[in-house]
């Protein structure tokens, strides 16, 4: 049986760790900018002007986690369901990009804050 200490060192741990894991580098920000870019985001969503105005997401890394960001990309429709997003059509889901150019492109999303 674990006694306090050891459960708060536990979890201290695991935080530490959790927030080192979705820290993002300058680069993984340039290379989610580029996956932005070469998978077309923008004839659906604007950033800071530059796109689709009916899909914003300037600030998007303030309302969303990056695991939100992560489930937005490869799975649109489950979460339109499970939020109740009013807009049409739904996005389609992206998981087919490699693991690389998924957490650089959440690190970019994850880093458009207010």
């Amino acid at each position: 049986m674990l006694n306090k200490l050891q459960v708060v060192v536990v979890l201290a741990g695991s935080l530490a760790v959790a927030g080192a894991a979705s820290a993002q580098t300058p680069a993984q920000v340039e290379k989610g900018m580029q996956v932005y870019a070469a998978q077309k985001c923008s004839i659906c969503h604007a950033i800071a002007g530059k796109g689709n105005a009916k899909g914003p997401l300037d600030g998007v890394g303030t309302k969303l986690s990056a695991d939100e960001i992560h489930q937005w990309i490869v799975d649109a429709p489950g979460m339109t369901a499970k939020t109740k997003a009013p807009r049409k059509p739904v996005m389609k889901a992206y998981a087919s990009l490699s693991k690389e150019d998924m957490a650089a492109l959440v690190a970019y999303l994850q880093s458009l804050k207010k």
